[in-house]
C-alpha cells in the first residue's frame, strides 16, 4: 500500500471543473448576447 497521495486525480478534476465552467460561461454570454440583439432589433423597430 502506498503512503503518498496521488495528486493527479485532483489535478484532473480541477482541469475538468475549469473546462466546464468555461463552457458554461461562454454559453451564458452567447445567450445574453442573443437577448441583447433581439432587444436592440425591437427598439429599432425591425
Amino acid at each position: 500500500m502506498r503512503e503518498g497521495l496521488d495528486q493527479w486525480s485532483f489535478v484532473l478534476v480541477a482541469y475538468a471543473v475549469a473546462a466546464l465552467a468555461t463552457l458554461v460561461l461562454a454559453g451564458w454570454s452567447w445567450l445574453s448576447m442573443r437577448r441583447a440583439e433581439r432587444r436592440r432589433d425591437r427598439a429599432k423597430g425591425g
